[in-house]
């Protein structure tokens, strides 16, 4: 049966606004969450996805194979008493923790990948400067400490007023931010004050969340 002209307009019509409708919609972080701002350095930043539904992630972090070691797959649980979270979590934590002034967000990579792009709201403390084991002098981990909230006494670090931290680096097979956390409390950070997210830079890619340079503070 041969369809009638005004028949096949109305529905190519119908098509292209559902097409239309579909593609409009925004592309949100969560159900409830569309974006949202946090302090980055001296500025505000609005954290969202990419709204390109046609986007993918960039060569770099689409590799599938990587010499191990270095590159090799991290386990879950970085270290005893350290929560792991994933991106709902650490998007709590941005608006919540961090927004209040009580948590920082840490890239525990080297300057110079922290220098190639950040989360949002990151201060860059580099694996090496918080962990003896690799050599960090008390210079290096005095600064962190300092950036942290911890005070150094008499009697040592006091942890009592030490902001809770979400760490990362660039993903699951990347070894710089468990190696921060384990580093951290050798020198007596309360394990319950650290998240570990653990997709880092490539898991937040990977959902099209948007990366910024480093802050200047």
């Amino acid at each position: 049966m041969k369809l009638k002209p005004c028949f096949m307009a109305v529905l190519c019509l119908g098509i292209s606004l559902l097409s239309f409708n579909t593609f409009a919609k925004p592309v949100g972080i969560t159900q409830q969450i569309v974006e949202f701002t946090v302090q980055h350095g001296n500025k505000l930043v609005t954290v969202k996805r990419n709204q390109n539904q046609h986007a993918v992630i960039e060569p770099h972090f689409a590799k599938t194979s990587r010499p191990c070691p270095p590159f090799c797959a991290q386990p879950i649980k970085a270290a005893p008493g350290v929560r792991l979270i994933g991106e709902v979590e650490l998007v709590q934590f941005m608006m919540s923790k961090l927004a209040d002034g009580t948590g920082a967000l840490v890239d525990a990579r080297t300057p110079d990948w922290h220098a190639k792009g950040t989360i949002p709201g990151s201060i860059n403390i580099p694996y090496t400067d918080v962990n003896q084991k690799l050599g960090a002098d008390d210079i290096s981990i005095e600064d962190a400490m300092e950036r942290l909230s911890v005070v150094n006494t008499d009697n040592g670090w006091d942890f009592s007023g030490a902001k809770i931290l979400a760490i990362w680096c660039n993903g699951p097979w990347c070894g710089q931010s468990p190696t921060a956390i384990r580093g951290l409390i050798a020198l007596g950070y309360p394990p319950s004050k650290i998240l570990y997210y653990r997709g880092g830079m490539q898991m937040w890619k990977v959902f099209g969340l948007n990366v910024v340079a480093p802050a200047e503070e």
